[in-house]
């Protein structure tokens, strides 16, 4: 009798989650039909965008006074971010088309403006940062974290910081250069 009732009741749970399947993945047509489906999408996305990163880091024309960033959505890395020269644009989307599960490139990256005045601006907010005691240790790393953008007398600082206090000094640094109209602080605090 138990073994009758146990068997009843394993074919009641198998044809059940059974049924719950075949509901589940009818109900999002054109979609990943099961939530492994997507966990492997997110895994590619995650692999396509660390092999991303790493082509542009690895650029050789890439510097603090660049900024790039991306978006990964299934097979399409959209490039953003600021550029001194078009040459480092082109070499960007070329460095990242052929990572395998790319499959379109937008490059939306901006090409700043070429300015004197600008070009002395980025040196001394440069030399005023990375000579400041505190901060020295940012400009000694083989890929530099903190960036400076300057476009048309106006300067943002971007990357990543250890604290909340680098982030001020950076920002007081950068705000104490002749010539300079605003700065953007948005260095992000590393979290602990």
């Amino acid at each position: 009798m138990k073994k009758a009732l146990y068997m009843c009741l394993a074919s009641v749970l198998i044809l059940g989650t059974s049924g719950f399947a075949a509901a589940s993945s009818s109900d999002q047509p054109g979609g990943p039909s099961t939530i492994s489906d997507l966990d492997t999408n997110q895994q590619a996305d995650h692999r396509v965008a660390n092999q991303v990163r790493h082509e542009l880091v690895m650029m050789p024309q890439f510097g603090i006074f660049d900024n790039l960033a991306y978006k990964v959505d299934g097979g399409t890395v959209t490039l953003l971010g600021q550029v001194r020269n078009a040459i480092l644009k082109d070499e960007a989307e070329q460095s990242v088309k052929h990572i395998e599960g790319v499959t379109k490139v937008e490059n939306q990256i901006e090409i700043l403006p070429a300015s004197f005045n600008d070009d002395r601006i980025r040196r001394q907010v440069a030399r005023a940062i990375f000579n400041q005691p505190r901060l020295f240790n940012y400009a000694i790393q083989g890929y530099p974290p903190i960036h400076i953008i300057v476009k048309n007398g106006r300067v943002d600082l971007l990357g990543m910081v250890r604290n909340q206090g680098d982030k001020d000094v950076a920002f007081i640094m950068a705000n104490g250069v002749p010539g300079v109209f605003a700065v953007q602080n948005d260095l992000q605090v590393e979290k602990h």
